[in-house]
């Protein structure tokens, strides 16, 4: 029986690619791919004063890591625009007077905003912002201004920080309205993946091979019935999460159920590839493991998504859910609008149609 077992372990190939897959695949996602504490952050810098002290404290700021200034937007307003759409994490405000005030001891402030959705991935750069303001005036305060820079003595200008969206930094907040898109990720795909093999085992397949339909039409059909669940399960985590766990609601019911019917969909397809490719029930489900997996980590859902390396963002940039993250999250939060969620409902397009293309190449026409 031992001998029986190995055999047909090692006839099922696709099972046995997945044992040696899912492991190597987390080991190198919880190795390399996983980092709590990210790293080089998009950061907006709006100034009106060009002066040695404030470019000191911008190139302080690099020096740190935690920011990366990035010169494209250069007012206030595209700046506020890039933390709605989650293109930036930080936007700071430097004001014309700042130098002036400086040397006058008036201590003058500069306003950092913060994109605070995931409290994680904002909150050791704002905690080292007030280090890096001292590191920068250790280089600046020489002379008369020498004084500025001894511990003792009062900060000559501060840093407000204002943390936008979650202001309080609650992670329920964040992680909440990104349940749903875990929740519908594995039940959709799971349940259109065993949709075709379901047929397979309990040979209907004949009957469904013998209709004069074609294959986009079949797999429309297994897709529709899915969608009408997928919908109820948004509205059962929304009502849970206003209602039970206080996350505030800022945005259009229009456009998160908008956002969740092309998520739904486009993991539907998914799930009906998947079941296309495989040929029982076990392995739709170990390839549901498989998929599911990198949108587990790699999405931003766990894990700050700016703290990974280039190579898995990469990877996270090919996954729906990321997108579905970032629209959900600026729906609730944000009250993001239809400008804001466009650059993550395109992609969620492109994936939904380059899938089913791929699920209709890949329908088997005879039950060879």
């Amino acid at each position: 029986m031992v001998r029986k077992e190995f055999l047909q372990l090692r006839r099922d190939r696709i099972s046995l690619a997945m044992v040696v897959g899912i492991p190597f695949v987390q080991l190198i996602l919880f190795g390399y791919a996983i980092n709590t504490d990210p790293k080089q952050m998009v950061t907006a810098v709006i100034s009106s004063d060009h002066s040695e002290f404030t470019r000191s404290f911008v190139s302080a700021m690099q020096q740190s890591d935690y920011f990366r200034v990035v010169n494209k937007w250069t007012d206030e307003e595209s700046a506020r625009a890039a933390l709605r759409r989650g293109e930036a994490m930080f936007v700071l405000n430097i004001p014309p007077d700042f130098t002036r005030r400086l040397l006058r001891g008036e201590r003058p402030a500069l306003l950092l905003e913060a994109d605070a959705t995931d409290p994680v991935a904002a909150g050791a750069a704002v905690g080292a912002i007030e280090q890096i303001a001292q590191s920068a005036l250790k280089k600046d305060a020489v002379g008369a201004l020498s004084y500025l820079a001894e511990p003792e003595s009062q900060k000559p200008f501060q840093v407000h920080v204002h943390r936008l969206f979650n202001p309080d930094s609650i992670s329920r907040n964040n992680i909440v309205p990104g349940l749903m898109g875990m929740i519908l990720t594995l039940m959709m795909v799971l349940l259109t993946g065993l949709a075709m093999t379901r047929e397979r085992e309990r040979g209907t397949m004949e009957n469904l091979l013998a209709m004069p339909v074609r294959p986009l039409e079949v797999m429309a059909g297994k897709v529709a019935p899915y969608i009408a669940v997928g919908l109820i399960q948004v509205t059962l985590i929304l009502l849970a999460a206003i209602f039970i766990f206080r996350v505030p609601f800022l945005g259009s019911l229009v456009w998160l159920y908008v956002s969740a019917l092309l998520f739904v969909a486009a993991n539907l397809t998914v799930g009906i590839m998947l079941s296309s490719l495989a040929r029982n029930q076990l392995q739709a489900m170990q390839m549901t493991v498989f998929f599911f997996l990198p949108n587990l980590m790699l999405s931003g859902f766990i894990f700050p998504f700016q703290g990974m390396p280039g190579w898995a963002q990469a990877i996270g940039r090919a996954l729906p859910l990321t997108y579905f993250l970032r629209l959900v999250r600026g729906i609730f939060l944000k009250g993001s609008e239809a400008a804001d969620i466009w650059p993550s409902i395109w992609p969620l397009l492109v994936f939904m149609v380059v899938i089913m293309t791929f699920a209709v190449k890949f329908y088997r026409k005879t039950l060879d």
